[in-house]
């Protein structure tokens, strides 16, 4: 019989056995992971499906006697089953950015692949039906031992490189590296020279604001080093390394290293910024507080607010926006109590009508976070204790550390010193062509045919089309629905706002189960969406009825 699998959820600890099921809340044992229904919660701390991950696969063997499972919140801790190797080579595969699994023994047949379809086999294309990112996102989480007499493949000989000027990309966040992997499924003998301002690691970005809860580590969010990277792309990375000056006539760059001891030119064929983008400006803050107020943009700056959380238990959060949200999510669930200040005068209000928005706000309140809606920080003064807040509405915070989340500006001096046209981004059309037609832009620091959007989705379709494009079939870049997860687990959140300027107006239905409001224009057509709590099921449905963004 088929082995089953044993999961744990990442915010209590819970463990899901299929082969025991969970008959208090119904769920027979043999229950598949699958089969649970979606608005199933953790029966300890009510986290979502997404909230848990799977810790091994054991046999089905109905002659052994099971094992009791172990408590949770009154006991001592499970401990998770071990793994046990497969009668089969199949895998498991887990997004890296949302936790969605895909098992090789099961396929995915709602996505149209085949139980028993292996990760190679799937089409480089194929997004992740939860978050739409790349295979890339992807890691293996579990693998069977092959048979002992199994062929082992055969190394390939490696690839000679081109002489000649190298594709040249200055960042290395998930736009750089994006691109640089499709651009090396296509084309592996142009060199390719990676920029660093850093030192280069891969990891992903949007799980900064989702980890500390889990108790992730830097070390832990990285998943590969920059020599890790070089090898796998075959590729130059230059870490801590700056692009000064860019001469667009003779094509050169000028770079210098972190210390400014070493000076070079570098030549490049093509350039591409994937210069991503920097945290926005903070409003004005009087006070001699602010070497306790942190940003959280890039690994090393989680590292740092990570390490200065240490014995504090009080955080004042600046911004309820997406970022915000989902700091504050964690940060409670962390068991830290947060205080979050924004003008606007509900979560999120720039993406949810009104409806939603508090829908979020009632779920992070219930879990103890307190809002202070409609005000801002005037003055944040340093104490023997952390710090103390002044709002413009008079009211005073203590805390101990303060995170401000206001949102995100392209890093577009280096283009704009170069002479290339920017606006909100880079400007370029859409096949990521700036006014310079040998330099491209993508990810957070591009406006794309107008568009700037700071999400995985847009940026992984960009990296795709353009590495055709440099691989020599110019593609345009299409952007359809792309929904957006909020990682606020306490209300699962799922929006796909309308763009700016479109004219219609929010058709909101809300129950105690969550809210579903549809973006309808004068002839009813579909421009946008928001779907909170048990909503959140008919994401799928809606994306199908949704105007694209970019057709």
């Amino acid at each position: 019989m088929s082995d089953f699998r044993v999961w744990e959820c990442q915010i209590c600890g819970w463990i899901y056995d299929e082969a025991k099921g969970s008959p208090d809340d119904g769920i027979p044992p043999g229950t598949r992971w699958e089969d649970i229904p979606d608005d199933w919660a953790c029966p300890e701390c009510g986290a979502t499906k997404d909230e848990f991950v799977m810790l091994a696969v054991v046999p089905d063997n109905s002659a052994q006697p099971a094992q009791p499972q172990g408590e949770t919140a009154a006991g001592s801790t499970p401990k998770p089953a071990q793994a046990t190797a497969q009668t089969t080579s199949n895998r498991i595969w887990e997004c890296m950015v949302c936790g969605w699994i895909y098992d090789e023994a099961r396929g995915a047949p709602e996505e149209g692949i085949a139980p028993g379809t292996r990760w190679e086999d799937i089409p480089d294309d194929w997004t992740c039906p939860e978050c739409g990112v790349g295979k890339e996102d992807f890691d293996m989480v579990l693998v069977s031992q092959p048979p002992a007499d199994a062929p082992q493949p055969s190394a390939s000989a490696p690839v000679t490189l081109d002489d000649k000027d190298p594709l040249v990309i200055i960042g290395t966040g998930l736009a750089g590296y994006h691109l640089a992997k499709e651009f090396r499924k296509l084309d592996q003998r142009t060199p390719l020279v990676l920029i660093s301002g850093d030192d280069g690691t891969f990891y992903s970005k949007p799980l900064l604001s989702a980890s500390l809860a889990h108790g992730k580590t830097p070390q832990q969010l990285a998943t590969a080093s920059a020599e890790a990277m070089a090898k796998e792309l075959r590729a130059e990375i230059l870490v801590h390394t700056h692009v000064t000056d860019v001469d667009r006539q003779a094509q050169v760059l000028t770079l210098v290293s972190d210390s400014g001891g070493i000076r070079a030119e570098l030549r490049y064929s093509r350039l591409v910024f994937a210069t991503g983008a920097h945290c926005a400006p903070l409003p004005a803050i009087e006070g001699d507080g602010l070497a306790r107020l942190f940003r959280v943009n890039s690994l090393g700056d989680y590292h740092r607010f990570r390490t200065a959380l240490t014995n504090r238990k009080r955080v004042l959060l600046i911004g309820a926006g997406l970022i915000g949200c989902e700091f504050a999510n964690d940060l409670v669930q962390a068991g830290y109590q947060v205080e979050v200040v924004d003008l606007q005068p509900w979560p999120l209000a720039n993406m949810l009508p009104e409806a939603a928005g508090r829908d979020i706000q009632q779920a992070l309140a219930q879990a103890g976070v307190t809002f202070h809606l409609g005000t801002s920080v005037a003055r944040i003064e340093h104490t023997s204790a952390g710090i103390r807040a002044q709002l413009a509405s008079g009211d005073i915070i203590e805390a101990d550390i303060a995170l401000a989340a206001l949102g995100l500006q392209p890093n577009t001096s280096l283009a704009e010193a170069a002479g290339v046209a920017t606006n909100r981004g880079i400007v370029t059309d859409r096949q990521l062509r700036t006014s310079d037609t040998g330099i491209y832009a993508l990810g957070d620091c591009a406006e794309v045919d107008g568009h700037s959007l700071y999400y995985v989705a847009p940026l992984t379709q960009c990296a795709r089309a353009l590495a055709q494009t440099l691989a020599g079939t110019p593609t345009s870049v299409q952007y359809g629905c792309m929904p957006v997860a909020v990682k606020t687990t306490l209300r699962p959140t799922v929006v796909c706002p309308p763009q700016p300027g479109n004219e219609g107006e929010w058709q909101v239905t809300a129950t105690a189960d969550g809210v579903k409001a549809e973006f309808l224009n004068g002839t009813g057509k579909l421009l946008g969406f928001a779907l909170t709590g048990s909503a959140i099921a008919e994401r799928d449905a809606l994306s199908q009825r949704c105007a694209p963004r970019m057709p």
